[in-house]
């Protein structure tokens, strides 16, 4: 009886390792997918609040201030897997289109600056575009973000004219080429 009773505890472990083998095979898979690069175009463009908020140094960056420029709002966290996986594209784009009238916000939702400022130390590049904190998650509210990441292509007016929810391949011609149409507009 014992025999058989260590016989079933054997079979329930054997049983229960590859399930979890398999929703760890299924993760992994997941995280290893591509990440989309298209954009919903918003259709009449919407005006947004302006927000000031800190950077990792206290510094207020306004909205206000990159008029005249096309702006990539990214609403992300450390905790968001999606989020971590787009960085090193984001980073790629703000790089590639730097001196043009281009710029990348990244507003980092609920954490505060000591834990982004180690996760950034965890990258193999650190971002250059500035990291801000919205530790109330009110810009969101005011954008209307649902889940994370969601990002806003904004024309030179300030005017939301492109959104993307979940993850996106930032370095891929398509992003590039739809921020160049925004550039080149009046």
């Amino acid at each position: 009886m014992r025999q058989l009773k260590h016989l079933h505890t054997r079979a329930a472990l054997a049983v229960l390792s590859g399930l979890l083998l398999s929703l760890l095979l299924s993760a992994a898979s997941a995280a290893d997918e591509a990440l989309s690069y298209s954009f919903a175009r918003i259709d009449p463009p919407r005006n947004v609040p302006d927000f000031s908020l800190p950077d990792m140094d206290g510094e207020l960056h306004a909205l206000q201030d990159y008029r005249g420029r096309v702006v990539l709002i990214n609403f992300w966290a450390t905790w968001c897997p999606p989020c971590r996986r787009e960085m090193p594209a984001l980073e790629q784009l703000h790089s590639k289109l730097a001196g043009e009238a281009f710029a990348v916000l990244a507003v980092n939702q609920w954490e505060d600056a000591d834990h982004v400022f180690a996760y950034m130390g965890d990258l193999n590049v650190i971002p250059s575009f500035p990291i801000l904190f919205d530790p109330e998650s009110r810009v969101s509210a005011e954008f209307g973000v649902k889940g994370l990441p969601t990002s806003f292509l904004l024309d030179k007016q300030g005017r939301v004219v492109y959104r993307a929810v979940g993850g996106r391949a930032f370095d891929h011609p398509e992003v590039e080429q739809t921020i160049r149409g925004l550039l080149a507009a009046d």
